[in-house]
């Protein structure tokens, strides 16, 4: 496994039981006792998603809860679930989840291009109601 992942340690981690999932198409690997969110880290998964207005990458900042920037959607078509914290999320075998948002892809997001028009863009309406 490639990206972050420490040799030994991580309590609640059973690397014994390594668990397969798939993340924006791509198949990658964890272990039981991963939340999703360590489980793309540990593969090299930084940018999980982009911001709604500059399309700025967002990665994972925090624990549990407090997770506001890492959300993912789960599962596929009618049963998809958005908007949910990787951090939250246990990891399981045969899991799928996607980034809301990046087209064509989080890390090649054509949408990005606002960022370098951030001067001639106004302050969205949700600034100043």
């Amino acid at each position: 496994m490639s990206g972050f992942r420490l040799p030994r340690g991580g309590d609640g981690i059973d690397r014994s039981q390594p668990l397969t999932f798939r993340y924006n198409g791509r198949t990658l690997q964890g272990f039981a006792g991963d939340t999703l969110a360590s489980a793309l880290l540990a593969n090299g998964v930084s940018i999980v998603g982009r911001g709604f207005k500059y399309h700025r990458p967002r990665g994972v900042i925090g624990t549990g809860f407090a997770e506001t920037n890492a959300l993912v959607q789960l599962g596929e078509g009618a049963a998809l679930t958005p908007n949910v914290p990787a951090t939250l999320v246990p990891l399981r075998e045969g899991l799928v989840a996607s980034s809301p948002t990046g087209w064509p892809s989080t890390r090649f997001d054509l949408g990005r291009l606002n960022d370098r028009l951030a001067a001639l863009l106004s302050a969205g309406f949700y600034y100043k109601t």
